[in-house]
Order: C-alpha cells, then sequence, then structure tokens
C-alpha cells in the first residue's frame, strides 16, 4: 500500500465525520456545477463550502485540547458477547474541551464497535474528568491485537475528527461459544500411568500400601522400611500399587478444503470446535486427564484434568484454532502415535469421513484404545461409515443447527 492510499484510507475513515462525508459529496456536486456553468451563486457557493473545510482544518489542530485517558477492556469475552470499558478522561488543557468523544478505528475483522453505545461528552471543564464507554463485540472467537483507543474532538463544525490523546493498543482473547452437555457416553478404561499421582499434582487416587520386600539396587531410598530392616537385619523397601486411570484424548479436525468464508467464519469448523468445547467441558467434571489434539497451521497438543489445568484453558487453546487448508493428519498421527500407549479412550470431533481420518481411527484402535467419533457435518459424509462401529467404535452425526442450538444433553 503506497503513501497516498494510506493517507486517503486515513483522511476518508477516520479524519472525516459522517457529517464531513456527506458535505463532501454535496461540495463535489457543487464543484460540477461550478465547472459547467457561468452562475455566479454556485461560485460563491463554492467558495463558501471552501472556507468553511479550511477553517475546520485549522482551527481544529490549532485548538487540539491534552487529554490523559486512563482504563482498560477486558482481556476475553465470548462470541457475540458485548464487552464494556469504561474510561477516565482528564481535561489537561488551559481551556474547555468541546465534543469529546471515544472509539477504536480500523479494528480486525471480526471485531465491531458498538458506536451507538460510545461515550461524548459536549463540554468538559479544564482540570475535570469525566467517564466515556467503548463497547466492542466479537462476530468469531480467536486473538485479536486491537488498535489504540483513541480520544478526539470534532470542534468546531463536526466536519473532522482531532485526537486529543491515545492509548496502546492491547489482545482481546475471544472464546468459542458452546452448550454444557450433561454427559458423554464414552467407552472407557483404565491404564497404568508412569508418573502415577505426580502426573495428576498429587490430587486423586492415592498409591496403595501392599508390602515389603527386599531391597534391589536402584529402589527409591525414600521407600525404605527402617523398622523393617533392624527387625530383618537387612535393608527391606515398602511396596505400592501403581496409578491406573482413564487418559481421554480429544482430537479435533480442522481441515477445512474449501476457500470461502464469511465473517464468523467456517460454518462446520466453529461448530465442531463448539462441540469440542461441549465435550472437553463435560469430561472436565470428571475424572479424566484430557489430552487436546488440534491440528491447524500448527499443532496443538495440551493436558488438562484432574487439576492439571483448568478448563478456561481449554477454552483459551480452541479460541486460536484455525482452519487448515491441507490434511493434517499426516501431522498429528505421528505426535498422537507417541501417546496412545498411555491412553484409554479417543473421541475424534471429525468434520467428515473418509480415508485419511479412518486410518488415524484405525491407528488408534490398533493401540488398543477405545474410540467414541463424532461427525459435524450436514448432509453425507465423502465415504459411508455405516456398519463400521464393531469394527472402530461407535459413530454420532450432527448437523450444524444440532450443535449451534445447544439442545444436546447427552452424546
Amino acid at each position: 500500500m503506497g503513501d497516498l492510499e494510506r493517507f486517503a484510507r486515513w483522511f476518508a475513515f477516520y479524519k472525516l465525520t459522517v457529517p464531513g462525508l456527506a458535505l463532501v459529496g454535496g461540495s463535489a456536486f457543487v464543484c460540477a456545477v461550478a465547472m459547467f456553468t457561468l452562475d455566479i451563486p454556485a461560485y460563491h457557493l463554492m467558495t463558501a463550502l471552501f472556507a468553511l473545510y479550511g477553517v475546520a482544518f485549522v482551527a481544529g489542530p490549532l485548538l487540539c485540547p491534552r487529554v490523559i485517558i486512563k482504563g482498560d477492556l477486558p482481556d476475553k469475552t465470548g462470541v457475540d458477547q458485548p464487552i464494556s470499558g469504561v474510561f477516565d478522561i482528564e481535561n489537561r488543557s488551559r481551556r474547555p474541551v468541546f465534543d469529546l468523544s471515544l472509539g477504536y478505528f480500523n479494528l480486525p475483522k471480526g471485531l465491531r464497535l458498538l458506536e451507538e453505545d460510545c461515550g461524548r461528552v459536549a463540554s468538559l471543564a479544564r482540570g475535570k474528568h469525566a467517564s466515556l464507554g467503548v463497547r466492542l463485540v466479537a462476530l468469531r472467537r480467536g486473538l485479536y491485537t486491537l488498535p489504540p483507543l483513541r480520544a478526539y474532538t470534532t470542534f468546531p463544525f463536526g466536519l473532522f475528527r482531532v485526537q486529543a490523546a491515545r492509548t496502546s493498543g492491547g489482545r482481546l482473547l475471544v472464546l468459542p461459544s458452546f452448550h454444557p452437555i450433561e454427559t458423554v457416553d464414552l467407552p472407557v478404561g483404565s491404564r497404568y500411568q508412569p508418573g502415577g499421582v505426580a502426573l495428576t499434582s498429587h490430587i486423586g487416587e492415592s498409591p496403595e500400601y501392599i508390602g515389603n520386600r527386599e531391597y534391589r539396587p536402584g529402589d527409591n531410598l525414600r521407600r525404605v522400611d527402617y523398622r523393617s530392616w533392624a527387625r530383618l537385619g537387612k535393608p527391606a523397601v515398602r511396596e505400592y500399587q501403581e496409578e491406573y486411570y482413564c487418559r481421554v484424548a480429544l482430537i479435533l479436525d480442522t481441515f477445512v478444503a474449501r476457500r470461502d468464508t464469511s465473517p464468523a467464519g467456517f460454518p462446520e469448523l466453529e461448530s465442531g470446535v463448539s462441540l469440542a468445547a461441549s465435550v472437553a467441558d463435560a469430561l472436565a467434571r470428571g475424572e479424566y486427564l484430557i489430552d487436546l489434539f488440534a491440528a491447524g497451521p500448527e499443532l496443538y497438543v495440551f493436558r488438562a484434568g484432574r487439576h492439571l489445568a483448568h478448563f478456561e484453558n481449554i477454552l483459551e487453546i480452541l479460541a486460536c484454532v484455525e482452519a487448515c487448508r491441507t490434511n493434517p493428519f499426516d501431522t498429528l498421527a505421528p505426535a498422537l502415535a507417541d501417546e496412545l500407549n498411555n491412553i484409554s479412550t479417543v473421541v475424534c470431533v471429525l468434520l467428515d469421513w473418509d480415508d485419511t481420518r479412518e486410518r488415524l481411527v484405525r491407528t488408534a484402535r490398533e493401540a488398543g484404545c477405545e474410540v467414541r467419533v463424532l461427525i459435524v457435518r450436514n448432509g453425507e459424509t465423502t465415504r459411508p461409515y455405516a456398519g463400521l462401529d464393531e469394527q472402530y467404535g461407535r459413530f454420532t452425526q450432527l448437523g450444524i443447527a444440532d450443535v449451534r442450538s445447544g439442545g444436546l444433553e447427552r452424546l
């Protein structure tokens, strides 16, 4: 983008107000009339308009106030949930400030400023404070970098904005929307987890003492039973029962081959993310370890549950998952294969059913994991999955409207 184009965008979308833009259109019409007529009043009107613009353009910077902005917006929100920020404005000029407002300009795609709720002060005396509010709404999930918040005045004629102060831009994390479900029917089992209680931050089952045995080189010295050693005359150690519990892998399919999209994103992917959040929420309320695998432009691997991390952390990961244009299962399968020996159950949230997805599910089954397949798709899949329940596990297909309506109580 060249300097001239940047200046044109700045002038049209920030410097000029709505009345200023309207007056520009009227001025262009008057100039066109004045070029093709000898009527003197047309020239008088054109001269008056240029004089008005000149006075407003020069007087604004000369009378520009000096103000201080204090305040901030929340750093997290949800889709279609307006967030509000209240900012304190202090006038440190030597004169009163007129027509003072707050606003964001050049917001990222997916964020919208609710201008009807933005604050405005008609007059602010020297040294006085005022509270102005700003409201934003997110149309889709994601991590956004906010532009600076600007305090500006449109004095004297309301045609141009003159910046009085600005804040540094921050970040806004928009979490995915989801509807809680009561339970998820999973074919669960338990496997030995290396690390035992240490893996669950010492919360949950405790290792059970089952007896003593003779000391062997390499045994943990903390388990030496000195009373038995004194009684038997040789070293002895305590033995404990190892830890077994259910570890669930939640796999999110992000492969979207088509290119067209909407401000709200790809409907099937957004519904898949919402369903994954609902499943994770239901599992987080139980005694499960949850491993989240999401393959996008980057592979996300995150472990939560049993006090390792909060469900909020899972939502933060899901908020940043992007659509993948190339088939991600070649990347996902090796990362998953390293963990399959310790995983009890695999829950796949898929957007379709085809050969590559079938190979992923087959890999999980061959590793001894129980599998539950959830397909989010309107209409038929690329390959039929009927009759594969006995081979791979239970299949459930949901439409986009089914996920968004929130009518699901059990899966």
